[in-house]
């Protein structure tokens, strides 16, 4: 990347001080690896020093992380006041990080140093002064963190001026203005950068926060002022409202603006390294995030996939492979026989092969579509469950690997108080009747418990499905306890993942739909052909529980 301008990720620091986000030493090694694979320039581990789990991460850093594309960079405070910076603690152990790089935090607003850090505004100015000098003089590089910068400057220009000043004198290398509250605007952005550039002759950059919900915008317009260095945190992680969003800024500065920051084949690394961040916070992925989030490049409208059938780009404004990303058509009762098409060609699903027409099949699913998202189903998030839907209407009949005799549940409290969960479940398949029962922690998991123990004699694949989400959203809830509810799952068989949906005015009844079509499709996925069918002209008749293999409600 070239060094004329920096791209600096503060996940491991500012993004960890998110609300409900808790990074252990190994999670941080992970992603500093992951934003390596990316092409970050410099990656803020944290604060040596200040937090234990900080400082044994730089130890572990130094000894177990090599990376590629970044350097790693160590976060701290100027010294105390009144306290020389060769004496004061928490600048030695910037020093014993053995970071080669040190980003320093400095109060610019007026107010902040009087009452936050009780010192004199000159003192200040000679804690930024000589801590920087202080660690040049040690061989390393030092940024600095002017916090509070655009309140400071808003309030006592000609202060928060001089801390820029200060510290390039010193030998900073960026300056970096923060806006630490988040509540700039991009035109008032961009008036204070080019202000501050003109007075300072400083290199500047940006540190924005979201509480405006402009922090993207708010580094762009910095980037237009003349900043050369851009702060973020990967998926906007951040105290608050989040801080800027590396990825955006990323792919808006390269995209958008023609910037040479990281290399192509580093790009199209984006949307998996998102994803692969959210699975090590443990924070669920936006799936509305601008380039990286699963609804990206998501089509829905029936006028929308019409235009998208003929040239993708007409609905969307980048080739989502660029970022790792893909084009994904919905299917809802607001889709046109575009969007079909389009859908079945994504699943790999042949609508002429019915020898109906591609057309003419197109609608006898659009017109299933309607009926049972009438009745609450949706399949914009079970692709599985569409699948099979796509199936039926194809073959004219419905193929599956079993049939239903019945199945039911019990829900027992013990008298030690514990509650113990039961499912029985009575199947036909491969010409055998199979009966099964299975315990689970509650009445859902050992309803698939016993489903794939009645069959996974017959199918041994089986044993390797799990179910890693459950949802369930109440629809017409003014009929409270009563309300017809809609389950979707998600199951894995550790290659990949499938979503299905089942509803009903019975949570257990919703719940065995969406089991039985996770199972059905897991088996078709590892090759076994189904067998027992149902024309579908008696499942037009039927609900949709009947279709699935529903049991009583």
């Amino acid at each position: 990347m070239p060094e004329q301008f920096h791209v600096y990720d503060t996940t491991l620091r500012d993004g960890a001080q998110q609300e409900g986000l808790n990074l252990s030493v190994n999670d941080k090694l992970i992603i500093a690896r992951h934003l390596d694979t990316l092409g970050v320039d410099f990656i803020e581990g944290g604060w040596p020093g200040a937090n234990p789990k900080d400082t044994e991460f730089f130890a572990r850093a130094a000894r177990d992380l090599t990376l590629s594309a970044a350097t790693l960079v160590a976060f701290g405070a100027t010294r105390r006041p009144g306290v020389a910076a060769g004496d004061d603690a928490l600048v030695r152990a910037l020093l014993d990080s053995q970071a080669p790089v040190i980003t320093l935090v400095a109060k610019s607003h007026d107010r902040h140093v009087t009452l936050a850090l009780r010192t004199t505004l000159q003192e200040n100015l000679a804690m930024v002064a000589d801590t920087i000098a202080f660690l040049r003089a040690e061989g390393r590089r030092v940024f600095l963190d002017a916090e509070h910068f655009f309140d400071g400057y808003r309030d006592n220009p000609d202060y928060a001026l001089e801390v820029v000043r200060t510290a390039a004198a010193a030998g900073a290398e960026v300056v970096v203005l923060c806006d630490t509250n988040g509540g700039m605007l991009p035109d008032r952005v961009t008036e204070v950068v080019g202000s501050v550039l003109q007075s300072s002759g400083a290199r500047l950059g940006m540190h924005a926060h979201d509480d405006t919900a402009c922090a993207v915008a708010n580094t762009l317009a910095a980037v237009t002022a003349g900043v050369t260095h851009v702060q973020g945190t990967a998926n906007g992680y951040g105290e608050r409202s989040g801080n800027a969003n590396i990825f955006s800024v990323i792919a808006n500065l390269q995209l958008k603006q023609g910037r040479d920051l990281i290399a192509p084949q580093r790009m199209a690394e984006m949307t998996r390294v998102a994803h692969a961040i959210s699975e090590v916070t443990n924070v669920t992925p936006n799936q509305h995030q601008p380039y990286v989030g699963t609804s990206a490049f998501a089509h829905k409208a029936g006028l929308h996939a019409s235009a998208v059938k003929i040239d993708p780009m007409l609905y969307q404004h980048i080739e989502p492979s660029v970022v790792g990303n893909d084009t994904r058509t919905l299917v809802s009762e607001m889709a046109g026989r575009a969007s079909v098409v389009l859908k079945s060609r994504e699943l790999g699903v042949d609508l002429a092969a019915a020898g109906q027409g591609e057309a003419v099949m197109a609608d006898r699913v659009i017109a299933r579509v309607k009926e049972l998202e009438a009745a609450g189903f949706t399949f914009e998030a079970a692709d599985a469950s569409f699948e099979l839907l796509l199936r039926d209407e194809i073959g004219g009949e419905r193929l599956r690997h079993f049939t239903v005799e019945s199945w039911r549940t019990i829900v027992e409290q013990r008298p030690d108080g514990t509650i113990a969960s039961e499912a029985t479940v009575k199947v036909h398949a491969a010409g055998e009747r199979r009966v099964a029962t299975g315990e689970g922690n509650g009445p859902v998991n050992a309803l698939d418990n016993a489903l794939r123990s009645a069959l996974v004699g017959l199918y041994p694949e089986l044993a390797g499905l799990r179910l890693v989400d459950y949802k369930v959203r109440i629809l017409a809830g003014e009929r409270g306890t009563a309300a017809v509810t809609r389950v979707l799952i998600e199951t894995s068989d550790g290659a990949g993942e499938w979503d299905t949906i089942g509803v009903s005015d019975n949570v257990i009844a919703a719940s065995w739909q969406a089991i039985a079509d996770a199972v059905t499709y897991g088996l078709l996925r590892a090759g076994r052909e189904p067998h027992a069918a149902v024309p579908t002209a008696e499942l037009g008749q039927t609900s949709r529980a009947s279709t699935l293999g529903g049991g009583p409600r």
